[in-house]
Order: structure tokens, then C-alpha cells, then sequence
């Protein structure tokens, strides 16, 4: 099926329709933020299901009910898609946590208002694009991605759902109040997770000693998040994600682009990455 069939055109982004009906899009735009909220945003397959694990663990000290209890979709739910309407978010306890792939420029005037906490995780694009390959061929919700060259030229057009990676990150990285932001990436959570939940947990004010440190990082291990399975999605039914095509948490590991991308298509993506990013001055992992 085509993006006119399976998606929404919404402030000029694709957004897949099936998860993104009118009234949930009503309802984001209308949510009312407290201060304390605790909001996980990401561009797709940027590591939006690791922090839906992290952050859990983080506010509950370490208990492992927190994540073994409810689907990452309901404990940290995407307040654009439609779950978000039946869930009655505002009964919920502080502080709540939510998750968005929602651009900067598209989140609802509460938010800019309130100015709720931030973590906003990053991960380097051709990843991002390789992650996104494997995904859009076993969800059906999504428009199948064809052959890889060509999806690749639709992923650095931003012709994907929720458009432009590069528009997103920039939007991101220039928010004009990012004393509430968090900025983390990927590959430094690979790299030194319990420095990365320590970072955490003192962004969101809640300290916790090291051994709890080390629980929470030995949990959120790929291997072990993967066992989990109110997070590796094996209850969604086949014919809305095969997972017999590609599992959803596949590889979690940095730098799977070079067994994807060809070196001609590299090198094309690199000459993209350049021109887009030329005026960005944030300094990444993987530069």
C-alpha cells in the first residue's frame, strides 16, 4: 500500500494513520502537562523502547514490576497515538511518563508552557536507517520499504513517517529553553550504561546508590530487555507486526549501517549528512 492509503499528512510529517487517528491528534494538542512529567522523545528507532525501560526502573528504585507489569506502550505511552485517549493519563500519579516522536515545532502549546523534563536520545542516522529498514518490512502499518536504495533516498528525503531525521535532531538541538532537556545518545548508553543511568537518574532528581545503579543496568542489558515481554512487543498479533520477518529489538548493538549500506550508498549518505548538518555545532558520538 501507498502513503496516501496508510498515512496522515500532519504538519507536513507522515504520520501512520491506523495509530494517529484525528481524535488522538485532537487530544495531544489539547493535553495538559504538569511540571513534573517526564517526556522521552525520539525519532524512530533511536532507542525509544530502552528508555521505556530505563526510566521506569529509574522511579520505582529498581523494583522490576514496573516494567514487567504493563507494555511499554502503556507505561510510557505515546501521548500522539490513539492509546493515549483511553488510558486516563491525567488520574495517573506524578511524575507520569510519556513518550513522542513529535518534531519540536509540533508539540502542543501546554508544553511549551509547563515546560515539563526532557530526554531527548539521539543515535546515529545510518543506524537509524537500518533499524528503520527492517522495521517497515514486517510492520503493516507502515508502507513497505521496497528496495534498500530506494528507501534510503526516501528516509534522507524525509518521505518516512515522521518525516526528516535531520529536521528533527536540528529542531531538537535548537530548542530555545533547554534548561528541562536532556540530550543522550545511543551509542553512549552502549558505550557506559550505568554512567548513562546515573546521568539519568540525576537529570530526573532521583538519585540512587550504586548498587541499584548496577541493577537497573544490568536489566536494561539488550539481552535481558529482550526477555521481557512487556517490551520486546511479542504480544502484538503477527498481522500487525511479524516478527517471523525481523525481530522488533533486533540487534541493539552500534555501527550495524556497515553490514547494511553498500559504499557507494555510504558514501551518498555521508555527502547528505554533511550538507544537512553543516551548520549544526552539537558534537556527536559517532562524528
Amino acid at each position: 500500500m501507498t502513503e496516501a492509503e496508510l498515512y496522515t499528512l500532519y504538519k507536513g510529517v507522515y504520520l501512520p494513520s491506523s495509530l494517529h487517528p484525528p481524535q488522538s491528534l485532537r487530544y495531544y494538542e489539547e493535553f495538559t502537562f504538569r511540571p513534573d512529567d517526564i517526556v522521552i522523545v525520539t525519532y524512530p528507532k533511536s532507542g525509544t523502547t530502552w528508555m521505556q525501560e530505563i526510566v521506569p526502573l529509574i522511579l520505582s528504585g529498581g523494583d522490576p514490576s514496573s516494567v514487567e507489569t504493563l507494555p511499554n506502550w502503556d507505561r510510557a505511552p505515546w501521548l500522539e497515538e490513539h492509546r493515549a485517549c483511553i488510558l486516563n493519563l491525567d488520574e495517573r500519579l506524578s511524575p507520569r511518563v510519556f513518550s513522542t516522536h513529535f518534531h519540536y515545532n509540533m508539540m502542543p502549546p501546554g508544553f511549551f508552557e509547563v515546560k515539563p523534563k526532557v530526554i531527548y536520545v539521539t543515535r546515529n542516522p545510518k543506524d537509524v536507517f537500518t533499524s528503520s529498514f527492517h522495521y517497515y518490512g514486517m510492520a503493516s502499518y507502515l508502507v513497505n520499504p521496497g528496495p534498500q536504495s530506494e528507501f534510503l533516498h526516501k528516509f534522507l528525503d524525509g518521505k518516512v513517517m515522521f518525516g526528516s531525521w535531520f529536521d528533527h535532531v536540528k529542531g531538537w538541538l535548537s530548542a530555545e529553553d533547554r534548561g528541562h532537556i536532556m540530550y543522550i545518545s545511543y551509542e553512549e548508553m552502549i558505550m557506559d550504561l550505568k554512567d548513562s543511568v546515573t546521568r539519568i537518574s540525576q537529570f530526573l532528581e532521583k538519585p540512587l546508590d550504586t548498587e541499584v545503579i548496577e541493577k537497573i543496568a544490568d536489566r536494561c542489558l539488550f539481552k535481558n530487555m529482550k526477555q521481557n515481554d512487556m517490551s520486546n512487543y511479542s504480544i502484538v498479533p503477527c498481522e500487525f507486526m511479524d516478527q517471523t520477518k525481523s525481530e522488533f529489538l533486533r540487534k541493539g548493538i552500534a555501527g550495524d549501517w556497515k553490514n547494511q549500506l553498500t559504499v557507494a550508498e555510504a558514501e551518498y549518505f555521508d555527502a547528505v549528512y554533511k550538507d544537512k548538518m553543516k551548520d549544526v555545532k552539537y558534537k556527536f558520538v559517532w562524528d
